[in-house]
């Protein structure tokens, strides 16, 4: 698409309207809207753009990467009528973001952190790599996507903070369908995330479902998970500070039964419902978690399991939750902590024993006693 031919459209009352852009905060209100066809490039429409504007990508399959490079810019597409697939051609050096093997970058640097930048209504399918790949920012919103058969994760962030990944659906990713973490290239301890949130979220047929590693302060709530390895995975290890303050909520977690070979990272993974490793104060509340089974070490319900590098799981709580048809049991504490809590679950099986319905694992007692 030529600088000519890049429409420019204001962002009136009516125009959001026949775009479905009333969603958009106020502070977007001002600014334009830029609409790409099928065939014209999507880059070049995001390299014009201001912060505050709108790239709207028509219905038809863009064949490229693209790179969010300015704060409070939205992409938006026309539901699953928008479709980003890799290009035909090899990427050029300076286009880092195709290098890499991803759909959509979202990109900024320790002293400029993309903010506000939103992305939504399309669909990201096939990329080497990631689908939607975003490090260095804040307030990202990712909302309505389709994030499918990409190489390793669905949607993806590190080093960010105050995420909204909301009503997305991520299908037959390589490893995760939402992966957060502090970062994927350095040893460090867990960052604080100031309240990221996956919300809504439809994660089938992936290796995790959401995998949330080394971090802080994020909300993993209403997300319907099954047919993965393993629905929730909250990882942590040694290093400090430790994982925690997160919460896991009211998600249905169900038939997460394929099998998964081990990796460098992870042992073989099959019908594992939620699993803690090496972390604290993780509060797992009012989920519905059932029919996950395997026989691998993280099989079951919820499981609390060591880290790999021999982190405990401390002080967490495990309450409320609602589980049946798990295996090898459904609640399943294979951690040497004694500080972990068990209150008020509904369930039928546990490891040990007596850890369903009001009762807790007592700090000094021998585990299956009671409080």
């Amino acid at each position: 698409m030529t600088k000519p031919q890049l429409r420019v459209l204001a962002l009136s009352a009516a125009t959001s309207a026949v775009l479905g852009l009333a969603w958009v905060p106020q502070a977007h209100a001002a600014g334009t809207v830029l609409k790409v066809d099928a065939g014209e490039s999507v880059q070049r429409a995001l390299d014009a753009a201001r912060p505050g504007d709108t790239v709207y990508l028509g219905p038809g399959t863009y064949r490229e990467s693209i790179q969010v490079k300015k704060s409070g810019v939205t992409v938006r597409g026309a539901g699953d009528r928008t479709v980003l697939v890799p290009a035909t051609t090899k990427a050029r050096k300076a286009d880092a973001c195709a290098a890499a093997g991803n759909g959509i970058c979202v990109e900024g640097t320790a002293a400029h952190p993309l903010k506000g930048v939103r992305i939504s209504n399309l669909t990201v399918r096939g990329f080497k790599k990631n689908g939607v790949w975003a490090s260095r920012t804040d307030e990202l919103v990712v909302h309505h996507v389709m994030a499918e058969k990409n190489g390793t994760w669905g949607i993806a962030q590190e080093r960010s903070t105050e995420g909204r990944l909301i009503n997305n659906t991520a299908r037959a990713n390589g490893d995760a369908g939402i992966f957060l973490a502090n970062t994927v290239d350095t040893e460090a301890g867990a960052t604080d995330t100031d309240g990221t949130l996956v919300r809504g979220n439809d994660l089938v047929d992936n290796r995790i479902g959401v995998t949330v590693r080394r971090l802080r302060e994020v909300r993993v709530e209403a997300n319907d998970i099954t047919a993965n390895c393993a629905g929730v995975m909250v990882v942590g290890d040694e290093n400090k500070p430790r994982v925690g303050d997160i919460t896991v909520r009211l998600n249905h977690v169900h038939h997460n039964n394929k099998f998964c070979a081990a990796n460098s990272r992870l042992p073989a993974i099959q019908g594992a419902g939620i699993v803690l490793t090496g972390a604290e104060k993780v509060t797992v509340v009012r989920n519905t978690v059932e029919d996950n089974k395997g026989t691998t070490p993280m099989s079951g319900g919820i499981v609390l399991f060591k880290s790999f590098v021999g982190a405990l799981n401390e002080n967490n709580t495990i309450q409320d939750n609602t589980l049946q048809d798990n295996g090898p049991a459904d609640l399943a504490d294979r951690d040497t902590a004694k500080t972990n809590t068990f209150q008020g679950n509904t369930c039928g099986t546990s490891e040990p024993a007596a850890l369903c319905g009001n009762r807790t694992l007592p700090a000094a007692a021998p585990a299956g006693g009671r409080r």
